[in-house]
């Protein structure tokens, strides 16, 4: 009976296989990660119900970007969300790759980032208040990013350079939204919404721009084996979800959806059913209240009940 991570060699049937990809070691590092990606999804939603519901945005953003990230590294680590692609470069005399035709390229990588990363955005955008039609663009620029890279990674020719230039001018865009217009947003909210964003921001960046680099030496010039890769990658996006979210949340225990602008409505029970009436709970106390002085005022009613009558003094709802 085998042991250990057999995920490879189960899921080895499933669609065609690459001539240069990863190995167990690689596998074991992708499940790894996937574990990491999963304990944080539960600890940034556990975190959540230490704040009142208007305030949770953010924690679900957070917790939904890990928990995309787990499944993407749970399918890489079993062998899965991959493609065998014509490598442009043999390279048969590096100790890293291999003489090999084709190069494994897990375009199950790029569904998360395209999910992933416009939430990251969206988590640092938010909390500078930055303007709707700003972050929509920044969004835009950041799919196109992504797209770039996954066209570019599948792609066997020296065109694929082509991709990665579109993909970098995308992340230089958006690096100008964040660092001169976010930050511009970011100082007339001041305090912990700016220390916040400047945090988050710039530990965002500094990552971000080292993503080309790692596709360049992976799947753009095959230079590293795929286990290799998988680190790369692997570390990069630790530190760019799991430690961003910890960096993120701790900067908003001190910060509420009101002082972001915000209007993010808790909606009870009781509130949903005068609401479902045409009118507004405030209103209904107010005028329970206002009622109540009047008759108590006139002399001839206690807790809306006339004396003489016995009848119930009904408040007027305004619609």
């Amino acid at each position: 009976m085998a042991y250990g991570n057999q995920a490879l060699n189960i899921n080895h049937v499933v669609g065609p296989q690459a001539d240069l990809a990863i190995t167990t070691h690689g596998s074991d590092w992708y499940w790894a990660v996937c574990a990491v990606m999963s304990v944080t999804t539960l600890i940034f939603m556990g975190m959540s119900f230490m704040r009142p519901r208007a305030d949770r945005l953010f924690h679900y953003i957070t917790a939904g970007i890990t928990l995309v990230a787990a499944i993407a590294y749970f399918s890489m680590g079993a062998g899965l969300g991959q493609v065998p692609i014509q490598a442009e470069f043999v390279r048969g005399g590096s100790k890293q790759v291999a003489a090999a035709g084709t190069r494994e390229i897990f375009y199950a990588r790029y569904i998360d980032w395209v999910i992933t990363t416009p939430l990251l955005l969206l988590d640092l955008m938010l909390t500078a208040a930055m303007p709707t039609p700003t972050i929509l663009v920044t969004l835009l620029a950041d799919e196109v990013m992504i797209v770039c890279g996954l066209i570019g990674a599948l792609t066997q020719t020296s065109y694929k350079w082509g991709y990665w230039t579109f993909g970098t001018v995308a992340l230089f865009f958006v690096a100008y939204q964040i660092v001169i217009v976010g930050l511009r947003h970011a100082n007339v909210l001041g305090g912990a919404p700016k220390r916040t964003f400047l945090m988050c921001g710039v530990w965002t960046l500094f990552l971000w721009f080292l993503y080309p680099i790692a596709w360049g030496l992976s799947e753009g010039g095959n230079v590293i084996h795929p286990d290799s890769e998988a680190v790369f990658y692997g570390v990069l996006d630790l530190m760019a979800k799991p430690v961003f979210g910890f960096m993120l949340i701790i900067g908003h225990m001190k910060i509420s959806a009101a002082d972001l602008g915000l209007s993010i409505r808790e909606t009870s029970p009781r509130r949903a059913a005068v609401e479902k009436q045409g009118g507004s709970l405030d209103n209904r106390n107010g005028h329970n209240e206002a009622g109540a002085g009047v008759g108590a005022a006139a002399g001839g009613t206690t807790n809306g009940h006339s004396p003489a009558t016995g009848n119930v003094a009904q408040p007027t709802v305004s619609v």
